[in-house]
């Protein structure tokens, strides 16, 4: 038993004991939030383009880069963002954060800078405890690797970070990860390795996907569902369905057993197919999951 012998020292053990525990429950909470899916991978377009700046950076004689997990799905989030809510708008640029996740809005622009609201994503949302810096670029077309390389090459504000020069002299980069979808590109550069393991690729092209106990094999035969939802009632599955197909899940349906009625987005012939469009889907949909019959 501890005796306080004055109101001094009584003052001090709640203070201190206070502050402890909001360490330990922001600790908590904020460990809580930033597991990586066990299921996330890159595509094979991703993959491509990171050899491409690795491949670039060679050219200059520099030495080539770790692929990092958390940084790439720092980057995919990050593309998703823009394409599906818009947060680059007239004001806030490509940078820009939306308030439509589990992270903080950001509204970047050259009058208001909140850097550190940008930098600091990695921290907020995987377990890389180091802020990184991004570069992100937007196409109205369709565009292919090679068409992102040769455009990041003609501009000396893009090839400086990549190489580490100008501005970017005092910085040395250790990994990067990227994001992709049909018009953004974004690429983040640390400055410290990343711990976790680099990402698998999830197309078909590659023999190297991870998967989880809800899957028996990669190369087992039968449907794969990505699914979204399940429901006792087949009304309110029913009504469920009519909303998803609405909001571009044309191909949904309604996947009856057991006495549930389970809503998926998408069927598949082969796992990979299923993991790649889990992958794409937009991060409201992060809670789907992948069911083989």
């Amino acid at each position: 038993m501890t005796i306080y012998s004055n109101r001094a020292d009584l003052s001090f053990y709640i203070k201190f004991t206070s502050t402890f525990l909001i360490f330990l429950f922001s600790y908590l909470a904020a460990t809580s939030q930033k597991r990586i899916s066990a299921d996330y991978c890159i595509s094979i377009d991703e993959m491509k383009l990171f050899k491409s700046i690795n491949d670039l950076r060679a050219d200059y004689d520099k030495p080539e880069l770790k692929l990092s997990s958390s940084l790439s799905y720092v980057a995919k989030l990050h593309v998703n963002d823009l394409l599906n809510n818009h947060p680059d708008t007239s004001i806030c640029g490509l940078s820009s954060w939306s308030e439509n996740g589990e992270w903080r809005a950001c509204c970047y622009n050259s009058y208001v800078l909140d850097e550190d609201c940008m930098w600091d994503k990695p921290k907020e949302l995987t377990s890389y405890p180091y802020r990184a810096y991004e570069l992100v670029t937007y196409f109205e077309d369709e565009y292919t690797t090679d068409s992102v390389i040769k455009l990041w090459s003609g501009t000396r504000q893009v090839i400086d970070m990549i190489l580490t020069h100008g501005k970017y002299e005092q910085k040395k980069w250790v990994c990067f990860g990227v994001g992709i979808n049909d018009h953004y590109v974004s690429v983040w550069f640390g400055q410290r390795a990343d711990k976790a393991p680099a990402p698998a690729v999830c197309d078909t092209t590659y023999n190297v996907i991870e998967t989880d106990s809800t899957v028996v094999s990669i190369d087992s035969q039968g449907s794969f569902y990505l699914v979204y939802g399940s429901f006792e009632d087949i009304a309110d599955a029913k009504e469920a369905l009519k909303r998803y197909i609405k909001n571009s899940f044309p191909e949904a349906g309604i996947l009856s057993k057991d006495n549930l009625n389970r809503i998926y987005l998408g069927k598949f012939n082969n796992l990979k197919a299923a993991m790649y469009a889990k992958q794409s889907l937009p991060y409201t949909y992060r809670e789907a999951w992948i069911l083989k019959e």
